[in-house]
Protein backbone atom coordinates (compact mmCIF):
# COMPACT_ATOMS: atom_id res chain seq x y z
CA UNK A 1 0.00 0.00 0.00
CA UNK A 2 2.78 2.55 0.90
CA UNK A 3 4.43 1.56 -2.26
CA UNK A 4 1.18 2.60 -4.21
CA UNK A 5 0.82 6.11 -2.33
CA UNK A 6 5.14 7.11 -3.22
CA UNK A 7 3.67 5.54 -7.00
CA UNK A 8 0.96 7.86 -7.09
CA UNK A 9 2.72 10.68 -5.16
CA UNK A 10 5.91 10.79 -7.84
CA UNK A 11 3.17 10.61 -10.81
CA UNK A 12 1.72 13.62 -9.60
CA UNK A 13 4.96 15.29 -8.89
CA UNK A 14 6.23 14.57 -12.34
CA UNK A 15 2.62 15.91 -14.18
CA UNK A 16 2.82 19.15 -11.64
CA UNK A 17 6.62 20.04 -12.79
CA UNK A 18 5.63 19.00 -16.53
CA UNK A 19 2.66 21.28 -16.65
CA UNK A 20 4.70 23.90 -14.85
CA UNK A 21 7.15 23.88 -17.99
CA UNK A 22 4.40 23.95 -20.15
CA UNK A 23 3.41 27.20 -18.35
CA UNK A 24 6.25 28.65 -18.42
CA UNK A 25 7.07 28.42 -22.19
CA UNK A 26 3.26 29.32 -22.90
CA UNK A 27 4.02 32.81 -20.77
CA UNK A 28 6.85 33.50 -22.83
CA UNK A 29 5.25 32.54 -26.10
CA UNK A 30 2.11 34.63 -24.84
CA UNK A 31 4.55 37.60 -25.02
CA UNK A 32 5.78 37.52 -28.13
CA UNK A 33 8.96 35.80 -26.75
CA UNK A 34 10.74 33.04 -29.08
CA UNK A 35 12.29 30.58 -27.27
CA UNK A 36 15.83 31.44 -27.87
CA UNK A 37 15.08 34.79 -25.78
CA UNK A 38 15.54 37.07 -28.38
CA UNK A 39 13.00 39.38 -29.43
CA UNK A 40 13.20 41.09 -32.67
CA UNK A 41 10.27 43.72 -31.52
CA UNK A 42 12.56 44.99 -28.76
CA UNK A 43 14.90 46.03 -31.30
CA UNK A 44 14.69 49.80 -31.55
CA UNK A 45 13.10 51.67 -34.95
CA UNK A 46 15.52 52.89 -37.38
CA UNK A 47 14.68 55.67 -40.54
CA UNK A 48 16.49 53.33 -42.60
CA UNK A 49 16.04 55.57 -45.89
CA UNK A 50 16.99 58.78 -43.79
CA UNK A 51 20.37 56.69 -42.04
CA UNK A 52 21.10 55.43 -45.14
CA UNK A 53 20.67 58.52 -47.32
CA UNK A 54 22.81 59.97 -45.01
CA UNK A 55 25.65 57.18 -45.14
CA UNK A 56 25.22 56.98 -49.00
CA UNK A 57 25.49 60.56 -49.71
CA UNK A 58 29.50 60.27 -50.91
CA UNK A 59 28.96 57.14 -53.24
CA UNK A 60 29.91 56.98 -56.38
CA UNK A 61 27.05 54.41 -56.90
CA UNK A 62 24.59 55.82 -54.82
CA UNK A 63 22.05 53.87 -55.98
CA UNK A 64 23.65 50.24 -55.14
CA UNK A 65 24.72 51.56 -51.99
CA UNK A 66 21.43 52.53 -51.01
CA UNK A 67 20.23 48.98 -51.63
CA UNK A 68 22.78 47.36 -49.94
CA UNK A 69 22.48 49.84 -47.22
CA UNK A 70 18.66 49.37 -46.91
CA UNK A 71 19.15 45.75 -46.84
CA UNK A 72 21.59 45.82 -43.40
CA UNK A 73 19.74 48.36 -42.04
CA UNK A 74 16.16 46.40 -42.20
CA UNK A 75 17.93 43.48 -40.26
CA UNK A 76 20.33 44.79 -38.21
CA UNK A 77 17.98 48.07 -37.29
CA UNK A 78 21.51 50.02 -37.37
CA UNK A 79 23.36 52.31 -39.66
CA UNK A 80 27.35 53.42 -38.51
CA UNK A 81 26.98 57.26 -38.38
CA UNK A 82 29.14 58.96 -41.18
CA UNK A 83 29.65 57.88 -44.98
CA UNK A 84 32.81 55.56 -44.59
CA UNK A 85 34.05 53.61 -41.76
CA UNK A 86 32.21 53.58 -37.86
CA UNK A 87 31.67 49.82 -38.28
CA UNK A 88 32.82 49.15 -35.26
CA UNK A 89 29.20 50.84 -33.52
CA UNK A 90 27.35 48.36 -35.41
CA UNK A 91 28.96 45.11 -35.31
CA UNK A 92 25.76 43.39 -37.34
CA UNK A 93 26.33 45.85 -40.19
CA UNK A 94 29.53 45.19 -40.03
CA UNK A 95 29.89 41.59 -39.94
CA UNK A 96 26.96 40.87 -42.87
CA UNK A 97 29.01 39.14 -46.18
CA UNK A 98 27.68 38.51 -49.31
CA UNK A 99 27.65 35.02 -51.15
CA UNK A 100 31.30 36.25 -52.48
CA UNK A 101 32.36 36.62 -48.65
CA UNK A 102 32.75 40.17 -49.27
CA UNK A 103 31.43 42.76 -47.29
CA UNK A 104 27.96 43.29 -47.98
CA UNK A 105 26.97 46.62 -46.37
CA UNK A 106 28.55 50.46 -47.27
Amino acid sequence: MAARSFLCLLIMALLVQSSLETAEIGDSKSLGLPANGVNRRLLQAIDCKGACGQRCKAASLNDRCLRACGTCCARCKCVPPGTYGNKDLCPCYANMKTHGNKPKCP
